[in-house]
């Protein structure tokens, strides 16, 4: 069974492998670490045991916050584990007392866009050239907390 729980040290070396299984310019070991200690962050885990099945990490800023990066392992994919991150981390954000939630998704990403609008986010803007590796622009998808 999948539980989501507050990222720790621990669950960094499995965070940073799924970011090199998931995506074409991911985050460092050590900037995982970093964002983890961040005063304005707050990042979770899904875990299946202790294996980490996935994770979504964000910042927060005067009562806004950012999704920063999403990810789960293809192996645990199409099991409804991204929208309990995402409902997870938007319960935490607003019971902390944040008023939105924010995010980029490469406007390629059929799958990601259509779970964002299941969970309510809506579309405010777009970020030309956004990506790298590919190239490819970005949607700027917001909820209401």
């Amino acid at each position: 069974m999948i539980r989501i729980e507050r990222m720790n040290e621990a669950h960094v070396l499995q965070v940073a492998e799924l970011e090199k299984c998931c995506f074409s310019d991911p985050w460092s070991e050590q900037s995982i670490a970093y964002e983890l200690r961040g005063p304005f962050s707050l990042w979770l885990v899904a875990l299946d045991g202790e294996t980490v099945a996935g994770y979504v990490g964000s910042q927060s800023v005067q009562g806004e916050s950012d999704m920063m990066n999403i990810a789960v392992h293809p192996d645990y994919r199409r099991q409804g584990i991204g929208e309990k991150l995402v409902t997870e981390l938007a319960a935490q954000l607003k019971a902390l007392g944040n008023a939105c939630l924010t995010l980029e998704v490469r406007v390629s990403n059929a799958n990601a866009i259509a779970l964002y609008e299941k969970l309510a986010f809506r579309q405010i803007g777009r970020r030309p050239n956004y990506y790298r590796n590919p190239k490819e622009d970005a949607l700027i998808l917001q909820k209401e907390l």
